[in-house]
């Protein structure tokens, strides 16, 4: 799994590179940040290795307690950027609290399912109610792509949690009618992210131009690419945020339907690898967590992959370990050290009770 990470990591630096010569500014210092913060998040993967997954799953209320609060308090005093408040700016450097809300919703949900089975509707509403505080939250920054993200993560692990399929076809039956009185409730950027998915030729200079430019990107590589930092659309500025939400269009302009498919395959191999380690383990915790944390990853990659596409709505979820930002880079390193964690407690028993 670590071998896979790394070299996702290094395929991101590669792209982020590239990506740095379409925004303007030097083309190293983009890959430069992205280096601190890998070298942070290997620190961080080392300690959290070292403490193991039990302490974590121990304090998860404290923790998400503590991560309601911060998305409390970003309401409050939280950056502006874009009419969203996503982040707490300090100094040059921005902290997302929905990222660390993933692992901790994750780790909580873990605890609080292996204790309470969603099995009864009293459990599967304490649940619901626990979780929804945290995606309401997410909804009011608004960030409608992290509360996607939530909503798959508690959904998966309901289901393997042994939620009965009544209740779990109920709940999908219940987001479908309620869909349009949360229309209602959107901004009116985001109901044209959706309007534009459908025909971004509608306003192609407005809310449908990042699609289109994406799709040409995409599609202009061809089945080998144009080769590295030979790409136009990100090159000549047409691709908006090319580091970060379209970084993957920025990469298959360059490498290709080849290296798209390379891409696509890591992923897949780092899915195996969580999954494999929820299936090894005995502990109900640990399988819970490895399942949210697929479950948050396969979301994310597909969401991302498929808007450089056209195939979903933008929603301008970065891709895990490939976009730049140090919030994403050191949420995930934490959450597959859990998962690590989690692949090696049973060789650590094993070797306990033969010394």
């Amino acid at each position: 799994m670590l071998v896979v990470v790394l070299c996702l990591f290094g395929l991101g630096l590669v792209s982020i590179y590239s990506a740095g010569i379409g925004v303007r500014t030097s083309t190293m210092l983009f890959v430069l940040k992205q280096l601190v913060w890998g070298a942070v998040s290997a620190l961080v993967y080392v300690s959290v290795l070292r403490v193991g997954y039990h302490h974590f799953i121990r304090y998860s209320y404290w923790m998400y307690g503590a991560t309601i609060l911060l998305l409390i308090a970003l309401s409050l005093i939280g950056a502006v950027s874009k009419g969203a408040v996503r982040w707490f700016q300090l100094g040059s450097l921005s902290f997302q609290p929905a990222e660390l809300g993933k692992v901790v919703l994750i780790l909580a949900m873990s605890r609080f399912f292996s204790r309470n089975p969603p099995n009864s509707l009293k459990n599967l509403l304490t649940a619901l109610a626990l979780s929804g505080i945290s995606v309401l939250l997410i909804l009011l920054q608004p960030d409608l792509g992290s509360a996607l993200v939530y909503v798959a993560v508690v959904f998966s692990m309901l289901a393997v949690a042994g939620s009965p399929g009544k209740y779990l076809g109920g709940l999908v039956i219940s987001g479908l009618a309620a869909a349009p009185f949360l229309w209602k409730t959107l901004k009116t950027y985001q109901k044209l992210r959706l309007v534009v998915f459908l025909d971004p030729y509608i306003d192609p200079q407005g809310a449908g131009y990042n699609v289109i430019q994406s799709r040409i990107a995409v599609g202009s590589g061809g089945l080998w690419g144009k080769g590295f930092l030979q790409g136009t659309q990100g090159r000549l500025h047409f691709l908006p945020e090319p580091h970060t939400d379209f970084i993957f269009s920025v990469y298959a302009e360059e490498f290709g339907f080849v290296g798209g498919v390379i891409v696509v395959l890591l992923f897949a191999f780092l899915f195996w690898r969580v999954s494999r380690a929820a299936f090894r383990t005995k502990d109900i915790r640990g399988k819970l967590f490895c399942i949210g944390v697929a479950a948050w990853l396969w979301f994310q990659v597909m969401e991302s992959i498929a808007m450089s596409m056209g195939l979903a709505p933008i929603t301008g979820l970065p891709l895990p370990l490939f976009s730049y930002g140090g919030s994403s880079l050191l949420m995930t390193a934490l959450a597959l050290a859990l998962v690590q964690s989690i692949a090696v407690s049973p060789v650590r028993d094993k070797f306990s009770q033969i010394a």
